[in-house]
């Protein structure tokens, strides 16, 4: 499904007037790519012919790419060549106008047009033209003429497409040995992919014909089983058999291994175990991958004593590979997460001892502290973190050792002098972080001022003309092309070289509304700035009111603060509305489709289509209903947080287990790596945005303690 982008700009171009003020839904349909788009660009068409508008070039220019998109290639082509747009659309119109002529079958019509749209398009424009030029040559049986368009189109972006296209080139232009290193690199690379197996044809059609080796069955295998796809796995892993390629101890174990894995993807439980059993029979690297696939299903499986077992016998058996490291780092894990403290420190020093390279390291010191913290042996947990501390000083894991540091102290009764300005350091040395709110509130329980973490709130710089640089992809929201000007603005974006081209650019972005391109550009470039230095301007750009206006009515109409909303939202997709998650989440605030259709439910509306979930105005209206849910439910943002990334039950779960924990260690104790994480990020987000700007609602405080859940609220 095509995802059409360009928000922000929108509520620029439609607060210029112009013809696209008359009918701001056609603009609101195409970003959704709603079936009603096409019909509305249509009679946006007619009406402004008939008045004579000067803009019935762009409007045909959107009628015709939806027409495309939905395959009426001969509308798309007559609304097209009839079309006539202004200078920065120019290119644009070419490039679709190719399209249209491909898809009608008129190549060389195609290529004339990617040609024009090559010689004055953008950079951004360009790569994508250049390639369909070299495809629309070699379909009109000018290979030789393709092949300049090809090899430069595959090298800028190795597809799966480009590089078989540029084999054919190659073979035309006599370079046999580049197009059989590309059909290869197809045939290996990219096996799922449908001209993966016409390049192994023709590569097997060749003489002498290509025979794979085992190595390169077993990379193909691997690449289909990452791919999903388990029964083409197998049919590779049974053509490389056939072939007598498993010759071997060593190379039934590698073969058996791979089958294995595709064997429990279809559900195949036993014969997967029986394969497990001929891997383990092989070498150590393969028998020691077979041995940790097993202990890794006990884990998923919740069976964590049978898991700690497998996990230290992987250790033990094989301590020299590369899966021991995981191993026994998950056997310190496991003990921790059992309430076996004591066992916990001596399996984390034993790991220390035996993988002092692991990139582990550093969280195996913090857990070992933190058992050392269970058993309140605050002294040997400060030792542990203060050599985190001066071991990994550039670790994510720093503010949290300094925390818990200092946490230790008070715990163990040491008087306000000494935790005091440890907790101080803390908010000084990462005063965006979770842990800089966790130390505020420790201060002030203690009767102590916390320092103030940024000097000033974000400021934007003042306003002023849209730059040059996003002056093209302004002119294609104006015409609907969202696709175009959101690709038009990261190219724009990837080619900022110095911290103020980077702070002018994200201000322009952010007065245009595209606070996700702001957002990573500040990511990229103004970290420094921002965090270090505590730049106001730079803050802007990590903290926006991203789309205030629908964030503050449905926080209003819900009950629910905006600044959790933001703080959801920057989490969720980092103010791009466009993003979709492998798990199909979708916009702003991440909704999936079976969400969205239990909150239209409840909330007595049709179910929205799944491109709806993009719509950022729909995204932010259930993202809010959805956490009031959540607030009257867990009342603490916290368990909210949890429950929006793990699920409201998974949420009661962890309450009922250790909620009787101060928050700070409940928080810790989340078993899920990403679910704590995400809390974290949450929080600290939450009471910055407070602290930038809820002055009149007043200091918010963050409570300590875990409340039990209510009944009140959502399950879903």
């Amino acid at each position: 499904m095509r995802r059409w982008t360009g928000v922000g700009l929108l509520t620029v171009v439609l607060g210029t007037g112009g013809a696209w003020a008359q009918s701001p839904e056609t603009l609101e349909a195409v970003r959704l790519h709603r079936a009603e788009a096409r019909s509305l660009a249509q009679q946006d068409l007619q009406s402004c012919m008939s008045s004579k508008c000067p803009d019935a070039g762009r409007i045909a220019l959107l009628a015709g790419t939806l027409a495309l998109s939905e395959g009426d290639v001969a509308e798309a082509r007559t609304l097209l060549t009839g079309a006539s747009v202004a200078e920065p659309l120019r290119p644009y119109l070419a490039y679709y106008q190719g399209q249209a002529h491909f898809y009608a079958g008129d190549a060389a019509a195609a290529a004339e047009a990617f040609g024009r749209a090559v010689e004055k398009g953008s950079p951004a424009l360009t790569s994508r033209a250049r390639a369909r030029l070299g495809e629309a040559l070699l379909a009109a049986g000018k290979a030789k003429e393709a092949a300049p368009s090809l090899e430069t189109a595959a090298t800028e972006e190795p597809s799966a497409e480009l590089l078989y296209q540029r084999a054919q080139a190659r073979r035309a232009t006599g370079n046999t040995a580049g197009e059989k290193a590309d059909l290869k690199t197809v045939a290996l690379r990219y096996p799922a992919h449908p001209y993966a197996d016409e390049a192994l044809a023709k590569l097997e059609a060749q003489k002498p014909a290509l025979k794979l080796t085992l190595a390169e069955h077993l990379q193909r295998a691997r690449g289909l089983l990452d791919a999903g796809e388990a029964k083409r796995t197998l049919e590779e892993l049974e053509k490389a058999e056939a072939a007598k390629l498993a010759r071997t101890k060593q190379d039934k174990a590698q073969v058996a291994l791979v089958r294995a894995q595709a064997l429990y993807a279809t559900g195949k439980r036993e014969a997967a175990e029986q394969a497990l059993a001929v891997a383990r029979q092989g070498p150590p690297a393969v028998a020691a991958e077979a041995a940790y696939v097993t202990a890794r299903r006990a884990l998923k499986s919740d069976d964590n004593t049978k898991a700690r077992e497998l996990m230290a016998a992987v250790e033990k058996t094989w301590p020299k590979e590369n899966v021991a490291d995981e191993a026994g780092f998950y056997v310190g894990w496991l003990d921790l997460q059992a309430g076996r403290f004591e066992e916990a420190v001596k399996s984390f020093t034993a790991f220390d001892q035996r993988h002092a390279r692991s990139r582990r390291r550093d969280e195996a010191m913090w857990y070992r502290s933190l058992a050392h913290i269970r058993m309140e042996q605050y002294g040997k947990a400060r030792e542990v973190l203060g050599s985190l501390v001066d071991t990994f000083s550039r670790s994510s894991l720093v503010p949290q050792a300094r925390y818990w540091s200092a946490r230790s102290h008070e715990l163990e009764g040491a008087k306000v002098d000494i935790t005091g300005p440890a907790y101080e350091a803390v908010i000084t040395s990462a005063p965006n972080s979770y842990y800089a709110l966790l130390a505020s509130e420790r201060l002030h329980a203690l009767g102590r001022q916390p320092p103030p973490g940024f000097p000033e709130a974000p400021k934007q710089l003042e306003s002023g003309e849209v730059p040059p640089e996003l002056k093209l992809a302004v002119a294609l929201t104006g015409a609907g092309l969202f696709s175009d000007a959101a690709e038009e603005v990261q190219s724009r974006t990837s080619r900022i070289r110095n911290q103020e081209q980077a702070l002018s650019f994200a201000h322009a972005l952010l007065r245009l509304g595209e606070y996700g391109h702001a957002h990573a550009v500040a990511a990229r470039h103004l970290w420094g700035r921002a965090f270090g230095a505590r730049v106001p301007e730079a803050l802007a750009a990590f903290y926006p009111r991203a789309f205030a206006n629908a964030v503050e009515s449905e926080a209003t109409r819900y009950e629910v603060s905006p600044f959790l909303v933001w703080a959801i939202m920057r989490r969720e997709s980092a103010f791009r509305p466009e993003v979709a998650s492998a798990a199909d989440a979708r916009g702003l605030m991440q909704v999936i489709p079976p969400t969205a259709r239990a909150i239209a439910k409840k909330l007595s509306e049709p179910e929205p289509a799944p491109a709806e979930l993009f719509s950022p105005s729909l995204s932010i209206r259930y993202g809010a209903w959805y956490l009031a849910q959540l607030m009257k439910r867990f009342s603490h943002p916290a368990l909210a947080a949890a429950a929006y990334n793990a699920g409201p039950e998974a949420a009661v779960k962890w309450v009922k287990e250790k909620g009787a924990l101060p928050l700070d260690l409940f928080v810790e104790e989340i078993p899920f790596r990403e679910t704590r994480g995400y809390v974290k990020q949450v929080l600290a987000d939450l009471y910055l945005y407070q602290s930038f700007y809820g002055k009149q609602t007043g200091p918010q405080r963050l409570s300590l303690t875990v409340p039990s859940p209510a009944t009140e609220g959502v399950s879903f």
